[in-house]
């Protein structure tokens, strides 16, 4: 099925690296005074957070993604398969990563945030819990849209995970455009199969975009993304429409 690509949102200041520098300020302000406040979980209203993590677990039961702990030496673990490699973009104050780490996923996990406040108050975060392979949890500061001459060294072979909660909404909000005058949210779905490895998945939420929305963003046929399933939440109607207040697609790299 054909999805069109949406129409652009109107630009506002939440897509502003000016605005996040500071969020990620007073939140790291906050947390030196307090350190059971780790910043904001978004989506945590609509449980966004607890059922992406659930329909990661669903997956790893039904054998498609690895829980299990790498050996020191990076060898396979005893079944022959590596434990599940994650990136969260725009990873903000680290929590999903936490999350995923507290829920038994002992592969690598990496996050990363064009903001360096963010980064900064996500390594403060990290040192202050006590996680099982500490080691293996890693943050840093990285601008998915920038151009690179060479590909960061934590990419590796790409990601068997890439998360995103609410970084491409952020982004949708952007009034900066490309050296071809485009939004710069009109290359995002490029930049990001670039980070995940062939059979891999991307797994996106959103409170901006429907589920047809983000389909014509991130499927069409210069795309290797392709819709695999989505997160069930409450539904409400509304103007004889059914809908809920997030979206969340899981997408398969070709």
């Amino acid at each position: 099925m054909a999805h069109q690509t949406p129409t652009h949102l109107a630009p506002s200041s939440l897509g502003t690296r000016a605005y996040w520098d500071s969020a990620y300020t007073t939140e790291r302000q906050n947390f030196a005074q307090n350190t059971d406040d780790e910043g904001t979980v978004w989506f945590s209203d609509a449980g966004a957070e607890e059922r992406m993590c659930q329909f990661l677990e669903d997956l790893a039961e039904e054998g498609e993604l690895v829980k299990g702990e790498e050996s020191a030496s990076g060898e396979d673990d005893e079944e022959g398969e590596q434990p599940t490699r994650f990136l969260d973009l725009g990873t903000g104050n680290g929590h999903l990563l936490f999350s995923l780490r507290e829920d038994g996923w002992m592969g690598g996990l990496v996050g990363v945030d064009y903001s360096a406040q963010s980064i900064a108050l996500a390594h403060e975060v990290l040192r202050n819990k006590n996680l099982a392979q500490r080691s293996c949890v890693s943050f840093y500061e990285y601008d998915i849209l920038a151009s690179t001459t060479s590909p960061p060294a934590w990419l590796a072979a790409g990601f068997d995970v890439v998360l995103d909660k609410g970084t491409f909404d952020a982004i949708s909000l952007s009034a900066e455009t490309d050296g071809n005058g485009h939004r710069i949210c009109e290359g995002y779905r490029e930049k990001v199969e670039g980070l995940v490895k062939q059979g891999g998945r991307f797994l996106i939420t959103s409170c901006n975009w429907t589920e047809e929305e983000l389909r014509g963003w991130f499927e069409g046929d210069e795309s290797t993304l392709v819709y695999e399933d989505k997160v069930k939440y409450p539904s409400f109607r509304f103007g004889g429409k059914e809908g809920s207040s997030v979206c969340t697609l899981c997408f398969k790299r070709r």
